[in-house]
């Protein structure tokens, strides 16, 4: 097989006949090859390139997160939560072009080893590979440990915003329930809260969310403002039932003055142990309600 100079073209028989494509010809006896030829070490720079640029970004990105965080407490833990920013800041880019940098300079490494005569270098080869190897491998170490960290983090984050609907949930009733000496039915409980003032979206954005149908309040009797009582225990429970009637509406004296909310949890099914119980403001999951559980205030607790 013969390729010619001029055009490229490969074909079968010497130049001395012509080439097949183009027809030019050999103008006379190649030259013999030198008896000495001089290694290469191109393939052992690129190795040295690759593994000193991976080392020199993770560096400066690590540079950087300490000059970020300052260095008000600098020591060994600042420096490792320093690389573990670099880490995730370079996850989606250092990673690959690492492995791809790992894979090829793994094959270039056994090539210049292979052939010595023709490859030199073959010791900075083997230290740029290294470099590579182990930036990527502590790229994916800080990376790993900082995993379970960052769920708990993103587990504080959803309760927080959830807390923070909660908290203007229950804001939003305590204002309504000092306005109408009573909390809203469970019926019109969304039209009601709509009629109170929200100049920051806050009722709005809760009423949005929050699913009302495990909103359910709860009545006692209640004396008339201004009047005081006094009539024995029970009187009231007997006067109601013996004026009893088919309105459906909230007899006089008689108040909302305690809720409670039930929500599903984070698999958005009622029923199952994630669910949270939400009473007067107390945010309570529902397997601690059966055990007792105090539960997390989420805003203005009401007697």
């Amino acid at each position: 097989m013969t390729i010619c100079p001029c055009c490229g073209f490969k074909f079968h028989g010497a130049l001395t006949d012509g080439c097949d494509n183009c027809g030019a010809r050999a103008v006379g006896v190649a030259l013999p090859k030198p008896a000495h030829e001089l290694p290469s070490y191109g393939r052992s720079l690129v190795l040295v390139v690759g593994g000193s640029l991976t080392t020199l970004v993770f560096l400066v990105q690590t540079i950087i997160a300490m000059f970020q965080k300052g260095f008000a407490s600098f020591g060994f833990w600042s420096v490792v939560a320093a690389g573990e920013t670099a880490a995730w800041r370079l996850k989606w880019i250092a990673i690959p072009v690492t492995l791809l940098t790992v894979w090829l300079g793994r094959k270039l490494y056994r090539s210049i080893k292979q052939q010595p005569n023709r490859f030199c270098g073959v010791v900075y080869a083997r230290r740029g590979l290294l470099a590579s190897v182990a930036v990527s491998f502590l790229i994916a170490l800080l990376i790993g440990v900082t995993v379970p960290a960052r769920l708990r983090q993103r587990q504080m984050s959803q309760e927080a915003g959830r807390n923070a609907v909660l908290i203007a949930f229950d804001l939003a009733l305590f204002r309504y329930q000092l306005e109408h000496k009573t909390l809203p039915d469970q019926s019109t409980v969304k039209e009601e809260l709509l009629t109170l003032s929200d100049p920051d979206g806050s009722i709005a954005a809760a009423l949005a969310v929050i699913d009302l149908q495990g909103y359910q309040p709860r009545a006692e009797v209640a004396a008339v403002a201004g009047e005081k009582s006094r009539s024995l225990r029970g009187m009231a429970i007997r006067k109601a039932s013996f004026n009893a009637s088919t309105d459906d509406s909230t007899p006089a004296g008689l108040a909302f003055i305690h809720y409670e909310l039930k929500l599903a949890g984070d698999d958005k099914v009622f029923g199952t142990d994630d669910d949270y119980i939400v009473r007067d403001g107390v945010i309570t999951k529902a397997t601690d309600v059966a055990k007792g559980g105090l539960g997390k205030t989420a805003g203005t607790l009401r007697p």
